[in-house]
């Protein structure tokens, strides 16, 4: 396994025993101006992935899932503080609220809805146990690496789901295979530790649909709503997809881009803070890309990390880079069977592309132990992983 920092040691341990090991709170954009129709209910939440927060919220609230803003998705892992917006709803409506694994910190008014990417960033606060003596100097060493050189910036496996493959799932929607994303979305036996989800993966992949709808654990709505599709017509793959949520459809999408991306990722990785003939080179001060046609007159400005090398996340609006940058990205393209043009159906709607700074700023580092215990703090920006900073501190992911 390759990392930036290959030559400072892992400092072993283990991550998120408890729910306090691992804290996420929102920095945000811009805070609520005070009235409007809006409500921007800050809250905290224990052991739940953002899109259930978002049910529980709206069935509580009688809201639809879709009038629910939210800055960013988090995922279920830890303590997690970030804010979404509520349309028509009283501050004392959300007081009152008795929802398990949700806590409210505030709330206050504003005039618009809440959008996806509305956040400056994450500040991260993490525990990590069982480490070795030196784990606090080792840790600082790699810190302080990532702050000169930059955070490798990789969606890491928490972004292809509980069994690792939502990144299939997305490449067989793209590309029309409905049997096969349906398949991939039930999963592998081998992929899940609970021996009744096991014993549900293994009835559908022999056929036997009504048994596996009736093993498959109630939290597992998604699987559930699929075979409850299939059960009068075990053939209509196509048509029991349109059970999925379209948000967790995206998701899906999304997956495929970002596993593409960290391929270009671990690609450059050895020159992660550098630029070549053909970048399209990251603005960090406002997103802009340009092309970079001489590396030399603008190493300085990589150097001080005012620009850094972007790579794709592919799609049909996407501005494609030239030279080496270009065969990379092409050759990943080909390797899923498509060119820029995309699926033979064209780019599914809303997926338009995006370019995405393969290196991001680790900023406010802060290493501290007691004992056996290391404790993490950091801030990223928005759209990174927390992940990216752990697989090079521990050299374990």
């Amino acid at each position: 396994m390759r990392y930036l920092t290959p030559d400072i040691p892992g400092i072993g341990g283990i991550i998120k025993e408890t729910p306090e090991d691992f804290r996420v709170e929102e920095i945000p954009l811009y805070l609520p101006c005070g009235d409007g129709e809006h409500l921007y209910v800050e809250i905290e939440k224990r052991g739940i992935a953002t899109l259930e927060a978002i049910r529980r919220l709206a069935r509580q609230l009688k809201l639809q899932e879709r009038d629910i803003g939210y800055a960013g998705l988090k995922d279920a892992r830890g303590i997690t503080r970030q804010t979404f917006s509520l349309p028509r709803i009283k501050p004392e409506e959300v007081s009152q609220l008795e929802i398990p694994g949700l806590r409210v910190l505030s709330a206050n008014r504003h005039r618009n809805k809440l959008k996806t990417g509305h956040l400056a960033g994450n500040r991260f606060l993490l525990a990590v146990r069982s480490v070795q003596p030196d784990a606090a100097e080792q840790a600082g060493q790699v810190l302080a690496v990532l702050v000169r050189r930059g955070v490798p910036n990789l969606f890491g496996q928490q972004r292809y789901g509980i069994q690792g493959n939502s990144h299939l799932i997305g490449r067989a929607l793209l590309a029309g295979n409905h049997k096969e994303a349906i398949d991939a979305i039930i999963g592998r036996e081998e992929a899940v530790h609970d021996e009744r989800w096991q014993a549900a993966i293994a009835a559908y992949h022999r056929g036997e649909l009504a048994e596996s709808l009736r093993l498959f654990p109630p939290g597992c709505r998604t699987e559930r709503d699929l075979l409850q599709r299939l059960a009068d017509r075990p053939d209509a793959h196509e048509k029991a997809l349109h059970a999925l949520n379209p948000r967790l459809r995206s998701l899906y999408l999304s997956a495929w881009q970002s596993a593409l991306f960290d391929r270009i990722v671990m690609a450059r990785l050895a020159e992660i803070d550098k630029v070549e003939a053909g970048d399209l080179a990251w603005k960090h001060a406002n997103g802009a890309c340009f092309l970079v046609t001489d590396p030399e007159q603008e190493a300085p400005r990589a150097a001080a990390f005012e620009i850094s090398a972007s790579g794709p996340l592919f799609g049909a609006s996407m501005t494609y880079p030239a030279g080496e940058p270009l065969k990379r990205e092409e050759e990943a393209l080909a390797t899923e069977g498509l060119t820029p043009a995309g699926p033979s159906s064209g780019w599914p709607g809303r997926m338009e592309g995006a370019r995405r700074p393969l290196r991001v700023p680790l900023k406010d580092p802060v290493v501290s132990s007691e004992g056996e215990t290391l404790f993490l703090g950091f801030s990223l920006p928005k759209g990174s992983y927390a992940t990216a900073v752990l697989r090079e501190v521990m050299k374990d992911r």
